[in-house]
């Protein structure tokens, strides 16, 4: 009979940044369809996950797509993407996914994930000399050339891979520090936006590991420098947002993240240590401030000018989660939070 592997993902129970973990399943005749995925179990207590008593915890498949990498060496494969339940079924506290409300997919996300790839001798970003800084902020953004670009054969190697599985990426970018890059990935429904953008980091960081070369996640690496940080900015529409026709709507979705309650909440799951890179500084809002603005880079929320060339029709962009962030987790503040405007 022949063999397929599939690569089961899910994230463990660490904090305060999840990590993710994979392990390979052997089987036979398999379809290629998530519905022939098996439920699986791993050692919780191995993850943060369980007691080493009662260590079993489930692999629920959510989501799968090609490996096409891992298939060229001749075993057709398979990357999985899984929520982590409890051993009766429930929803494990660690699974973000599950808390989404978004049963009819009505909202449509796209992050925008930044990040710095490290070289795991010198722990740090590519194109940094060992001892001091390269040249400032400036001629790294969107750049081409020796002096500027470090690290492009991973990042295409990256992007050529996740085209390649079926995700939907939509652009790259070098990023305003040396060795900081960029991918943008949309998908309509907030769990498949959260799965994608996933797979896309697992698939990031597995490439990674030929090259010696790590992906810092961390939204602020480089510490309290002139540096810029790391986000993961949400961009995000309901139908409300796709046909307001109003300035009206907007104003009344944007007024509903401002309460203080609110601001707390979604800090909290907009990843850690965000005060080191929401500073009023680098193109962003303080982390206790919350303001709304058409094109304003600085504020929490940035209005597209293209949703007001539009006639107010389109989409808002949440600047404030950063590149730690759990996408699932996002999304599950942004949509409760906009629901309540209704």
């Amino acid at each position: 009979m022949a063999k397929a592997k599939l690569e089961y993902i899910w994230l463990d129970g660490y904090k305060p940044v999840q990590s993710l973990r994979s392990k390979t399943k052997i089987v036979s005749d398999f379809s290629g369809k998530l519905e022939d995925c098996e439920l699986w179990s791993f050692d919780g207590s191995s993850t943060e996950q369980a007691p080493g008593g009662s260590s079993d915890c489930q692999l629920k498949p959510v989501f799968i797509c090609e490996d096409s990498e891992r298939s060229k060496l001749g075993t057709p494969s398979y990357l999985v993407m899984c929520e982590v339940n409890n051993a009766d079924g429930s929803a494990h506290v660690s699974n973000g996914r599950a808390t989404i409300d978004d049963d009819d997919s009505d909202f449509w996300f796209g992050f925008e994930q930044e990040y710095f790839l490290y070289d795991v001798d010198t722990n740090l970003p590519l194109g940094f000399p060992a001892n001091g800084y390269p040249r400032p902020q400036g001629p790294y953004y969107c750049s081409v050339g020796a002096r500027n670009a470090y690290g492009r054969e991973i990042v295409e190697e990256h992007l050529e891979q996740c085209l390649a599985n079926g995700l939907n990426v939509e652009g790259i970018n070098a990023e305003v520090a040396a060795g900081q890059w960029e991918f943008q990935i949309f998908a309509k429904g907030a769990q498949a936006a959260g799965d994608q953008v996933w797979v896309a980091r697992f698939l990031l960081e597995r490439i990674g590991e030929k090259y010696g070369v790590y992906v810092n996640w961390h939204c602020k690496p480089l510490g309290d420098t002139d540096w810029n940080g790391s986000g993961m900015h949400a961009n995000f529409s309901n139908t409300a947002l796709r046909s307001a026709g109003s300035k009206d709507v907007y104003d009344k979705i944007c007024s509903a993240f401002a309460p203080d309650s609110v601001i707390k909440e979604c800090i909290a799951a907009y990843g850690p240590d965000n005060h080191m890179r929401l500073t009023g500084k680098h193109e962003t809002q303080s982390i206790d401030k919350f303001s709304y603005g058409v094109s304003d880079r600085g504020a929490s929320i940035r209005i597209p000018l293209g949703a007001v060339q539009k006639g107010w029709k389109g989409w808002l962009e949440d600047r404030r989660p950063n590149s730690a962030a759990d996408p699932y987790k996002v999304a599950s503040v942004i949509i409760k939070t906009v629901k309540s405007a209704s």
